[in-house]
């Protein structure tokens, strides 16, 4: 008998976690329901990513607010490509050998951010830690391009750790983003297991260098919760922040995109939430967002009017 192989498969997106054991995936209640994209300004913004060859991580990541954002022409913009040279545990971006750099990436980010009108902008990007910069100057380029062709819009940026990259995360903060966004993810005690790459302290260093090339430069983070963490550990991670000078963080709930992935070991509470956005506001936070449903870049534009008008207002009070 001759056996014959298959070659129509598709690559698989996780090959690193197909042989973990299965987690169940955990029935979503009322508070996480999202309605799903469709509207003619929905198409009109996926159309605009498609004839750019541009990647989001709205669709990468499996984003719940795709279709609210969508609808009204907001897209984070994921350069890079779209595959990561990490495998963390929580993450739905595609996993193996990246592609080399697309040099027009930066052109075609900032022809896109034009056409789709955009008075803010979050880039962020998969690890590219095959890259001896980890993609720092992709990012300058990026920053660089929109400022040419859209002179008025504010942007953020979303980036990797840059761990073992000399030189990388100043260069990137010489670019003047207005907010520069590094994600935590989860609390220290489930780093080996939610995202094995990364160091805690190391991510906490990054943000407090950014503060140290330029104070005036907006600082981010964010977390999951869902994992297991305890409420303390919830509570010293915003001290962590803080003593960076961390001025806004957001909290939102751990969504299991597979099986294969990290369990999802609770639905918190949107009371759970909101008390989280009281500890954080009370320790110095210039603003919090801490629901569900948030993610890093939900509702960002307003976010960074918010966190303007915030620090003026603590300026002035000082």
């Amino acid at each position: 008998m001759v056996t014959v192989l298959d070659t129509t498969k598709k690559p698989l997106r996780h090959p690193e976690k197909a042989h973990r054991p299965e987690n169940p995936i955990k029935k979503k209640p009322d508070w996480i329901r999202v309605k799903a994209g469709g509207s003619p300004v929905y198409e009109e913004t996926a159309k605009i990513i498609k004839d750019n060859n541009l990647v989001t991580v709205c669709g990468e990541a499996g984003c719940p607010n795709i279709g609210e954002c969508w609808s009204k022409k907001h897209a984070t913009m994921m350069i890079m490509g779209d595959t990561c040279t990490r495998a963390c545990a929580f993450c739905n971006v595609k996993t193996g050998i990246p592609n080399p750099l697309d040099v027009k990436e930066p052109e075609n980010v900032a022809k896109a951010v034009a056409k789709l009108g955009l008075n803010h902008v979050v880039i962020t990007s998969v690890d590219r830690d095959d890259l001896d910069d980890g993609g720092a100057q992709h990012f300058v380029d990026t920053i660089q391009a929109i400022r040419e062709m859209s002179p008025g819009t504010t942007i953020e940026i979303l980036t990797p750790d840059f761990l073992r990259k000399e030189g990388a995360i100043e260069k990137v903060a010489l670019a003047k983003p207005d907010v520069f966004n590094h994600n935590l993810e989860t609390v220290s005690s489930k780093y080996l297991t939610v995202r094995p790459g990364a160091r805690y302290f190391h991510s906490i260093r990054l943000l407090q260098m950014v503060k140290e090339v330029d104070q005036t430069i907006f600082t981010k983070s964010g977390i999951m919760v869902g994992f297991g963490e305890h409420r303390n550990e919830v509570l010293q991670l915003m001290d962590d922040l803080r003593s960076a000078d961390v001025d806004f963080i957001t909290i939102g709930q751990y969504l299991q995109p597979t099986s294969h992935h990290h369990e999802l070991v609770e639905f918190v509470t949107p009371e759970q939430f909101k008390s989280y956005e009281t500890s954080a506001y009370s320790k110095g936070f210039l603003m919090v967002s801490s629901t569900p449903l948030t993610r890093s870049s939900h509702h960002a534009g307003e976010d960074f009017a918010k966190l303007k008008a915030a620090r003026e207002a603590a300026n002035s009070n000082a």
